[in-house]
């Protein structure tokens, strides 16, 4: 691992085997961008991270992994955005996605391979979430993949609610001349949902196991009820696809989701989400776990490449 300046800030970087990793842990825990060098000399980047990025507002940074945590997606509290109900009966504030993407992080491991980051909440954060808690985000760097973990525990009394997830921005295309309708897209989902403006969760389109990443109808959906933990993306007929996997069993709950989305036609990234649960996960109930007293939960994803 090694230290190198950007933009005013201090970044890592990790090499192992073909792969090179940059992150920044202490801003969200955010790993920026993934790349591996190919048998010919080329560099292709997996995930992407755009040039000129504001590091001083992170969270509105198209690019990385962005940590979801507590809840992923949009809370809403009987049809208002952004506010979340806890059991207490209180209505407070909820960001787009959270609170860790924009968050402060402590770095308390750093090794050739990976990194530990702690959640350190300020009063913005205690105020959307005011409960005991440790949080911590692992990085663990392989020559061809990654798997990020995430660790909750309640230091409190009262059980504690979470449905975390991630936002990975993967490069696309990512072969000169192709578009997206060049590429792939494989998800054991038996079930697609979307949410609507009032935050409920209702039917999303009809798709098959197997679709193009250039088909519009997989924008904003949600993959639910999946036979299978494993998402693989690539470009039809060749070598690299992708593949996400969620959780650590091989038929995930039948309320984990993933997530396809991308903001515009010619945006140069398209991200594939693991997610606990779908968004406004506290109201509806769908995907909302609970952490006991004392009791740590885990969340883990792992992506690679092949």
């Amino acid at each position: 691992m090694e230290k190198i300046p950007y933009h005013g800030q201090t970044l890592s970087r990790w090499r192992v085997g073909n792969s090179t990793f940059l992150a920044l842990p202490e801003k969200g825990a955010r790993l920026m961008n993934w790349n591996v060098t190919l048998g010919d000399g080329s560099v292709r980047d997996i995930i992407f991270w755009p040039e000129n990025a504001d590091l001083t507002d992170i969270a509105k940074v198209r690019g990385g992994n962005p940590i979801l945590f507590p809840f992923n997606g949009r809370s809403f509290d009987r049809g208002d955005i952004f506010f979340w109900r806890a059991a207490d009966g209180v209505r407070r504030p909820m960001p787009m996605h959270g609170i860790g993407r924009q968050g402060t992080f402590k770095v308390t491991h750093t090794d050739r391979r990976g990194f530990v980051a702690q959640f350190q909440p300020d009063a913005e954060a205690r105020a959307s979430y005011p409960f005991e808690y440790d949080f911590v985000v692992t990085y663990r760097f392989e020559p061809f993949g990654l798997t990020c973990e995430f660790a909750l525990t309640n230091l409190g009394t009262l059980p504690l609610p979470w449905s975390a997830g991630h936002h990975f921005y993967f490069t696309l295309p990512w072969s000169e001349g192709t578009a997206r309708q060049d590429y792939i897209i494989r998800i054991p989902a038996g079930k697609r949902l979307r949410q609507d403006t009032t935050g409920a969760l209702v039917a999303g389109p009809q798709l098959g196991t197997d679709e193009s990443l250039g088909n519009p109808a997989l924008i904003d959906t949600l993959h639910t009820a999946l036979k299978g933990n494993e998402v693989v993306f690539g470009e039809k007929g060749r070598p690299g696809d992708v593949t996400v996997r969620l959780g650590a069993e091989k038929v995930p709950s039948p309320e984990a989701v993933f997530v396809t989305w991308t903001l515009a036609e010619d945006s140069p990234f398209f991200c594939v989400e693991p997610w606990m649960g779908p968004p406004n996960a506290p109201e509806h109930k769908v995907g909302l776990y609970h952490v006991l007293p004392g009791d740590t939960q885990k969340f883990t994803v792992s992506v690679s490449i092949r």
